[in-house]
């Protein structure tokens, strides 16, 4: 190990599962319109920087967790291929996220975009360098769980190793998830 990175990191996804990305908007962007909009664009603008998408799910409408009177999020979630470490790759997200207006305030404020990197294959990192992997909140989100489920449903947590349909099942009640009308998964 070197600089803190294995060489396994810098090789690509360790084997045994995919690379994860979440996507979330719930402003509309001034360049590019409402969330669904926005978040096409975002799709764009990660291919056009060098990503290659393998699959991706429907767009989500959800309820803002934790509740609050902020507009609803569309979310989706997509599997990529990239040469890129997941520190790169997170850099490359914060940037997207940057080119599109995104500002960081505080947590859980509304956004126009959310770029979470939210696995990299079976790698499990807790810390203290970001990124954590996988990410440490999504299987408490029914917005990454269900959109994951269409694309990935075979998917197990690295970390707890539990499968998806147990994570979803230990989703706290009340997080409010639907899919969109006239999206549909790819790949």
């Amino acid at each position: 190990m070197t600089n803190g990175v294995s060489a396994v990191e810098k090789q690509g996804p360790p084997s045994g599962g995919p690379i994860l990305i979440g996507l979330g908007a719930n402003l509309p962007s001034p360049e590019h319109g409402p969330p669904v909009a926005t978040l096409e664009a975002a799709l764009a603008a990660l291919v056009a920087r060098g990503l290659r998408i393998r699959a991706r799910s429907r767009w989500w409408e959800s309820a803002p967790v934790p509740v609050s009177d902020q507009p609803w999020y569309v979310n989706g979630v997509i599997e990529v291929e990239t040469d890129l470490a997941p520190e790169a790759l997170l850099t490359l997200l914060h940037e997207v996220e940057a080119g599109f207006g995104r500002l960081r305030s505080v947590p859980n404020a509304p956004r126009i975009l959310d770029l979470d990197l939210l696995a990299y294959g079976s790698l499990v990192r807790a810390g203290p360098t970001p990124p954590l992997l996988p990410h440490p909140r999504m299987a408490d989100r029914a917005f990454v769980l269900h959109p994951l489920a269409e694309i990935r449903p075979g998917w197990r947590e690295p970390a707890s190793g539990l499968a998806l349909p147990q994570l979803i099942a230990r989703l706290s009640p009340g997080q409010i998830v639907r899919p969109l009308p006239h999206s549909a998964p790819s790949g």
